[in-house]
């Protein structure tokens, strides 16, 4: 061994039996306060004198109870703190660090020695650092500089010096296996170890080999929003996770993993990432899909398209009667334009237009729909909306006061009053009893009886119309957004510019929709923010950072909606529009949109070129696939060239696949995907590849993402990798028209290691055959 791979295999050492000694102290100490919790919430009440006798003492008790929770509060949060850092230590003993730095202040004669690892070690007095997290400001250094002049930010300002030297470990089971001094950025070593392994369920985190271009996303603290365009495999969804980690790391005190939401394409990349901050010692963030959001809101009310049923439709059915009209909604229905065109039009319903539902009791009009409108708009027309929404709901409540007068005198109420059972009579006299007080002056006499008990039976029957009148059911909005198409003139007046020229056929198709009680995926955002911005718009506040993940799948639409949704949020939105599969994205090729969202000031942009999943040779390929390919630079990793397969029929397609799984899985290959156009074609696929052992199908509804081989449509796949990918049918049957070359070169950006193309007949024109291996049976 060499002297100084010896010398700081010692310090390894060293540091190992320092995070020891620091388990075996947290053990105790995590014991010792779990139990004190346990003892607290045993004996809370206990620790309580409540009597609310006099004001005096509510007041003793209500502090009381205000000291003896904090107590709780203070023993939890300490009993959690301790086991964060415990669980940070265990993950550390193996692997303490990864980097080192030797960083000369000015006006310091000596270098000091940092090692950077994934949470801060300091030695028994707590004064020496033995580990600084990746997160300090200092460690910044390690990612950003060469050797040479460098600088960092603190808190107390912008600190210079010199990076003497940079230093990369592998360290496996507390031993160096190798170590790098790197003179530019992470060494070429650890990122050819790091890529070159085989996948597993989980991605992971990057922290050791982040890039310079990954650090300014990490580490962004400026405005309201960040774009990160990054190409397929650049590290963007790894580097914003990390920046969630640093994020909570820099603003601890202030900031928690409760108030971070991330908006991932499905629930299986929900799986997929969920490993990435646990890793580093932090809670994951809410995860949910866009979709989930819409169907809490709508499902009660519609059928709603979901976004891989709209893509279906776009893929599968071009040669459908309605397919022009149903993709000019689509993108007409995505833009700003039409976001402001459902503004304009709630403001015109300040004068007229309001729809609303009668209110009826057993079959009888209480107020008709023509009442309500007309009360609404007999309110002075400077009132605000909502406002007069609120006096509005006031005056039905009032009808009702004087419906249920009058229906205690009605037969129905003597009928219901001799069906009492004894037991319900009971029931009714205690309820009374203890609103009305005394014994005395209840059911005093017959008549006294019979209008106390008419008055609680008619007025749980008219709880549930007071419940709906609460809830502002009695707005028609399902009717008020059917009205926007009922007529395809009205738009004209709420938009500038004209509309779609099939804007009459999106009107019928729309209005036939909603007359079935469904919602085309395409609507259920514009109707969402109509009934929003009629009812008041439902914010949440408390959510401090937003992340959207493949970002190029969000129209104009949902991002203006997002920003209404989230008031107090910053967001990082996350995206390749070279992956752009939706049909209202196609027209696109970046994020310049956006910057209207918070302003040009409050914006940023950062993109990634440098993509590190494929071998440069699937990367060449790849890149060649989409127009601004030749901005893409692959990492230096090597590999064989993708192969294009063409067979003659399904038979010998099957055949020829069914045998290259069986030699991937001999190389050794965990995760191998048989890609499909759609969930159609895996249909299709996964019948006729049935002799595959252990063979799964991933559909829209899967919860998790699994090893193995598996058949996936493109679309599921985004965002995931694989050791080994398989294009089930490239064909230009299949890929030829050239709304689908985004679509393609998703599918195939997917593999790690090895693509294979298979064609049944002619390949699809995207092919540059220059890059490809060609084989024909």
């Amino acid at each position: 061994m060499k002297p100084e791979i010896r010398h700081e295999q010692e310090r390894v050492d060293r540091v190992i039996e320092t995070i020891k000694e620091q388990i075996g102290s947290l053990e105790n100490e995590t014991g010792r306060r779990q139990e004190e919790v346990v003892e607290i919430r045993k004996n809370f009440w206990d620790e309580v004198k409540v009597n609310t006798d006099t004001f005096d003492d509510f007041l003793e008790t209500v502090l009381s109870l205000r000291q003896q929770a904090q107590v709780l509060t203070v023993s939890q949060g300490t009993h959690q703190q301790a086991v964060k850092k415990l669980a940070s230590l265990r993950r550390m003993k193996e692997k303490p660090y990864f980097g080192r730095i030797n960083f000369l202040e000015d006006g310091e004669s000596t270098a000091e020695k940092v090692y950077i690892g994934i949470a801060t070690l300091t030695d028994k007095t707590g004064e020496d650092f033995l580990i600084y997290d990746w997160r300090a400001p200092i460690s910044s250094v390690y990612y950003d500089y060469a050797p040479g002049p460098a600088e960092y930010e603190t808190p107390g300002g912008l600190i210079k010096g010199k990076l003497v030297k940079k230093w990369q470990y592998i360290i496996k089971d507390g031993s160096i296996d190798s170590m790098f001094d790197t003179s530019l950025t992470i060494g070429d070593e650890i990122l050819q170890q790091v890529l070159g392994k085989r996948t597993d369920n989980y991605m992971h985190s990057i922290v050791a080999t982040i890039q310079r271009r990954q650090n300014q996303i990490i580490r962004h603290d400026k405005g309201r929003l960040l774009i990160v365009q990054g190409a397929a495999g650049s590290g963007k969804t790894s580097a914003a996770l990390q920046r969630i980690a640093y994020l909570l790391y820099k603003y601890r005190s202030s900031l928690n993993a409760d108030q971070i939401i991330l908006f991932s394409p499905n629930a299986m990349f929900n799986s997929y990432v969920s490993n990435v901050l646990p890793e580093l010692g932090e809670e994951n963030m809410e995860q949910v899909t866009f979709q989930e959001y819409l169907n809490h809101r709508l499902s009660s009310e519609f059928q709603v398209e979901g976004p891989y049923e709209q893509l279906e439709y776009v893929l599968n059915e071009t040669t459908a009667p309605s397919y022009t009209t149903r993709t000019a909604a689509i993108r007409f229905k995505a833009s700003t334009r039409f976001f402001e065109s459902v503004k304009s039009y709630r403001q015109s319903l300040e004068f007229s237009g309001m729809k609303f539902k009668g209110v009826k009791f057993r079959g009888e009009s209480i107020v008709t729909p023509e009442q309500v409108k007309e009360q609404f708009y007999s309110y002075d027309p400077s009132i605000k909306f909502y406002n007069r929404i609120e006096k509005l709901t006031e005056w039905l409540n009032g009808e009702l006061d004087k419906a249920e007068k009058r229906e205690r005198k009605k037969p129905w109420v003597d009928e219901k009053i001799e069906l009492l059972s004894k037991e319900d009579y009971q029931k009714v006299y205690k309820h009374l009893q203890n609103n009305k007080g005394t014994k005395e002056d209840l059911f005093d006499d017959y008549d006294g009886e019979h209008e106390a008990l008419s008055k609680m039976i008619v007025r749980k029957r008219f709880k549930r119309l007071r419940n709906k009148i609460e809830r502002l059911l009695y707005v028609d909005i399902k009717g008020i957004y059917h009205q926007l198409f009922a007529d395809p003139e009205t738009i004209d007046s709420l938009m500038n510019g004209s509309p779609p020229k099939e804007w009459e056929d999106i009107c019928h198709s729309t209005v036939s929709m909603l007359s079935e009680g469904k919602l085309f995926y395409e609507d259920a955002t514009p109707f969402l923010l109509l009934k929003e911005l009629i009812l008041g718009f439902q914010t949440n506040t408390s959510i401090k950072h937003v992340l959207i993940d493949e970002a190029q799948d969000y129209s104009p639409f949902q991002f203006e909606f997002l920003k209404r949704l989230f008031p107090s949020a910053k967001m990082t939105v996350l995206g390749d529009f070279n992956q752009a599969i939706f049909a209202h994205a196609r027209e696109h090729v970046d994020f310049s949109t956006l910057t209207d969202l918070y302003g040009q000031e409050e914006t940023d942009t950062i993109k990634l070129t440098q993509s590190y999943r494929s071998t440069r040779p699937i990367i060449e390929f790849t890149r060649g696939l989409v127009p601004d390919g030749y901005r893409i630079t692959a990492f230096d990793r090597e590999g064989e060239k993708p192969t294009l397969t063409k067979v003659k029929n399904h038979h010998e397609l099957h055949g020829h696949i069914r045998l290259k799984v069986d030699e991937l899985l001999k190389s050794g290959y965990h995760s191998i995907a048989i890609i499909c156009k759609s969930a159609a074609e895996s249909e299709s696929a996964f019948t006729g590849l049935h002799a595959i052992r252990d063979l799964n199908k991933i559909k829209a509804g899967s919860l998790e993402y699994e090893q193995g081989v598996v058949v996936i449509p493109s679309y599921l796949a985004k965002g995931i990798e694989f050791d080994a990918v398989i294009i089930y049918d490239a064909s230009s049957r299949q890929y030829g028209d050239e709304s689908l070359r985004r679509l393609f070169y998703t599918a195939c950006t997917r593999a790690m290691h090895e693509l294979q193309l298979f064609s049944v007949g002619e390949p699809t024109p995207f092919i540059e055959e220059k890059e490809i291996h060609l084989r024909e049976i």
